[in-house]
C-alpha cells in the first residue's frame, strides 16, 4: 500500500484547466524520481472549487484526517516540487506552501453541507471500489433485501425531498403516482433528467462526472419503487466527459450485480442505458423530454395525462432530475428524519446552486435550505469581485428572475425565492455587479428562451419574440413612451396562454427586473442613457483636455483609429469613428477619458 495518493480533479472544470497536463506531469516526474512504491497517481471529481482549479489532493495514510493535503493552481512546476517533496517524504516543503488554499478559500467547503455533492472531488469516478468503499450501494441492498417499495416511498415522503429539477414537486407523490399506475404491457419507466440547459448552470454534469454510481443507485431505488424495469438517463450531449463516465458505471454496476437481471438476488431486475439529447432548452419539460426520447421533435404534451399515467411509449413513467436521484442513496441510508430535519418547514434538506457571474470564488455550493442569498455569496461565494459593488442575483436561470441587493436576506426556499418573482430552478445563481445594465440582462436571456422555444403555442412562439424586439429597441436606444407598459401587457399574456413552463416562465427576468429596476428601464427610453455603461447605443467617450498627458496609449489602443493627437498634447475622439469597445476608458492611466 502507497503512503502517499495523489489525486487529480479531472472534471470538465479541472480539465478546461489544464488538470490533464498537470497529471501526465506528475506521472513523468514521479517516475523519474522513483517513486511508484510511495506514491499511487489517480483521478478524482469536481469538488466544486472551480476558480481554484486545476487542484490536487494529497492523501497520507495514517493521518487523522483523510483530506491529508489541498493544492490549488497547479501546473508542471508544481508537479516536480511535490514529486521531489514525496521522494523526501516531507510535504511541509515551503515551495508547496504556495499552492495551498488560504484559510479563506478553505471556508468555501467548511460553510456548505453536501449530501447531494458528498462524493464530488473526493472518490474516484471511475472507479466502482472506491464508491463502495464510501458506502455505495449500501441503500441500495437495504431497500432491496429489506424493504418493500411503500416503504420505499414512505421514507421518500418523511424526507420532504422535492424535485430539485425546478417545480419542486414532491418525489414520494410522483413515485406512488407512477407506481399506483396500471401499465396495459406491465412495462413502468424511469428517467432522469440530465438535460441541463440553464446559462450558468453545471450541477448536473459535475454531479455525473463526479459520482455517477451515486446517480445509478438512486435511479436503482427509485426504479424499485415504482416498479419499472428499464431506466434511461436522458444526458445532454455536450456533456462528453459525463456520458464517458456514465457508460463505464454502468458497465461496472452490471459486472457487479447491481444492474441487470436479479440483482443482488432480490428477484429484481432493471436495465439502464443513456440516451444523448440535443441540447434543446425545451427538453427540460417533462413531456418534451419523452417525446425526445421517443424520436420525436422536443415539443411539450397537453397534460393530463401525466407521464406518471401515459408518459414513454404511454407507458406510466416517472421523471427526476440528477440531484433529486443523487440524494436518494442518502436519504435511504439515514432515513427520512435525518434529511427533513436539514432546511426549513416548507423545503427540506439542501440545495445544489452554480455560483456563477461576477463572484469571487465561483463554484457549485451545496448548502441546507434556510440559508440565504447572502450566506451564499458573500460567507461562501466571497463576495463580489474586482472590489465592485452588489447589483443583482438572477435565480433559475431564463426561467427565473432577478433579485437585488435590498433582498439579499431572503431565505433560500421554494415559497421566499417565489415570492421575489424568481424561482429556485434546477440551481443557477448568476451574481451581477454594477456594472451590468439590467435592461441588458433582460434581453440576454429572453433571446435565449426565445430562440429555445419549441414553437408549437402561439403566446411563445410570438410574444417572446415580440418582447425581444422591444428589449432590443430599448438598448439599443430606440425605446418609446408605453414601451414598458407593453412588456409587462405581453409578460401577463404569455404566462397565463404558454402551453408549457418555458413560455409560461420566459417573462420572469423581465418581470423582476421592471419591478426592481424600472428607473434603468426609463433612463434607457427617456433620457437615451444606460446608468451602467454597457449598453454600447448609448455610451460615449471624449477626453478630458485638462488631464490627457498625451502619452498616446489610448490611441495606440483604439482599433478604430478614432483618436488622434500629438505626443504631449491633449487628444481627440471623433465619435463618428468611436466603436464604442471601451479600450481607451481601460487603457488610460490618468482618468482622462470620460464615459458618458
Amino acid at each position: 500500500m502507497s503512503k502517499y495518493v495523489i489525486k487529480v480533479g479531472e472534471g470538465s472544470c479541472g480539465m478546461a484547466a489544464g488538470a490533464g497536463k498537470v497529471y501526465a506531469a506528475l506521472e513523468k516526474e514521479l517516475e523519474e524520481r522513483q517513486c511508484g512504491s510511495a506514491a499511487r497517481l489517480t483521478i478524482t471529481g469536481c469538488i466544486g472549487m472551480c476558480y481554484l482549479e486545476p487542484i490536487v489532493d494529497v492523501y497520507v495514510s495514517g493521518t487523522a484526517e483523510r483530506r491529508s493535503r489541498m493544492y490549488c493552481r497547479t501546473d508542471a512546476k508544481f508537479a516536480a516540487i511535490l514529486a521531489e517533496a514525496i521522494k523526501k517524504d516531507d510535504l511541509d516543503a515551503p515551495e508547496l506552501a504556495a499552492y495551498e488554499p488560504a484559510e479563506e478559500d478553505k471556508e468555501f467547503l467548511t460553510k456548505q453541507t453536501r449530501i447531494a455533492l458528498r462524493h464530488c472531488g473526493k472518490i474516484n469516478p471511475e472507479s466502482i471500489e472506491e464508491y463502495i468503499d464510501a458506502d455505495g450501494y449500501k441503500a441500495l441492498k437495504k431497500v432491496l433485501l429489506g424493504m418493500t417499495p411503500e416503504e420505499v416511498i414512505d421514507t421518500v415522503k418523511t424526507s420532504g425531498l422535492a424535485g430539485r429539477g425546478g417545480a419542486g414537486f414532491p418525489t414520494w407523490f410522483k413515485w406512488n403516482a407512477a407506481r399506483s399506475s396500471k401499465s396495459e404491457t406491465g412495462q413502468k419507466y424511469l428517467i432522469c433528467n440530465a438535460d441541463e440547459g440553464d446559462p450558468g448552470a453545471f450541477m448536473d454534469r459535475a454531479v455525473i462526472e463526479s459520482d455517477p454510481h451515486n446517480l445509478i443507485e438512486g435511479m436503482l431505488i427509485g426504479a424499485y419503487a415504482i416498479g419499472a424495469t428499464e431506466a434511461v438517463v436522458y444526458v445532454r450531449a455536450e456533456y462528453p466527459l459525463a456520458i464517458v463516465r456514465l457508460k463505464k458505471a454502468i458497465a461496472q454496476a452490471e459486472e457487479a450485480g447491481y444492474l441487470g437481471d436479479n440483482i443482488l438476488g432480490s428477484g429484481f431486475s432493471c436495465r439502464l442505458r443513456i440516451k444523448a439529447g440535443a441540447g434543446a432548452f425545451v427538453c427540460g419539460e417533462e413531456t418534451a423530454l419523452i417525446e425526445s426520447l421517443e424520436g420525436q421533435r422536443g415539443m411539450p404534451r397537453l397534460k393530463p395525462p401525466f407521464p406518471a399515467q401515459k408518459g414513454y411509449w404511454q407507458q406510466p413513467s416517472n421523471i427526476n432530475n440528477v440531484e433529486t436521484f443523487a440524494n436518494v442513496p442518502w436519504i435511504l441510508l439515514n432515513g427520512g428524519e435525518a434529511f427533513a430535519a436539514l432546511g426549513t418547514e416548507d423545503s427540506k434538506g439542501t440545495k445544489v446552486f452554480a455560483l456563477t457571474g461576477k463572484i469571487r470564488r465561483g463554484g457549485l455550493v451545496e448548502i441546507p435550505m434556510g440559508k440565504t442569498l447572502r450566506d451564499v455569496i458573500f460567507d461562501i461565494g466571497g463576495g463580489i469581485r474586482d472590489g465592485r459593488e452588489f447589483k443583482a442575483v438572477q435565480m433559475g436561470g431564463p426561467s427565473g428572475g432577478c433579485i437585488p441587493k435590498e433582498l439579499l436576506d431572503t431565505v433560500i426556499d421554494y415559497k421566499k425565492l417565489s415570492a421575489t418573482g424568481a424561482i429556485m430552478g434546477s440551481g443557477g445563481m448568476v451574481v451581477m455587479d454594477d456594472s451590468t445594465c439590467m435592461v441588458e440582462m433582460a434581453r440576454f436571456f429572453l433571446d435565449f428562451t426565445t430562440k429555445e422555444s419549441c414553437g408549437k403555442c402561439i403566446h411563445c412562439r410570438l410574444g417572446t419574440k415580440r418582447m425581444l424586439e422591444i428589449l432590443t429597441r430599448i438598448v439599443n436606444g430606440e425605446g418609446r413612451e408605453g414601451d414598458v407598459e407593453l412588456l409587462e401587457e405581453l409578460c401577463r399574456t404569455i404566462k397565463d396562454g404558454a402551453l408549457c413552463g418555458l413560455g409560461q416562465t420566459a417573462p420572469n427576468p423581465v418581470l423582476t427586473t421592471i419591478r426592481y429596476f424600472r428607473n434603468e428601464y426609463d433612463a434607457h427610453i427617456k433620457e437615451k442613457r444606460c446608468p451602467a455603461h454597457a449598453c454600447k447605443a448609448l455610451v460615449s467617450y471624449e477626453i478630458d483636455p485638462a488631464k490627457c498627458r498625451g502619452c498616446t496609449a489610448c490611441a495606440r489602443k483604439c482599433p478604430a483609429g478614432a483618436i488622434t493627437g500629438k505626443v504631449k498634447e491633449p487628444h481627440v475622439i471623433d465619435n463618428e469613428k468611436c466603436v464604442r469597445c471601451g479600450s481607451c476608458y481601460e487603457t488610460c492611466r490618468f482618468g482622462a477619458v470620460v464615459r458618458n
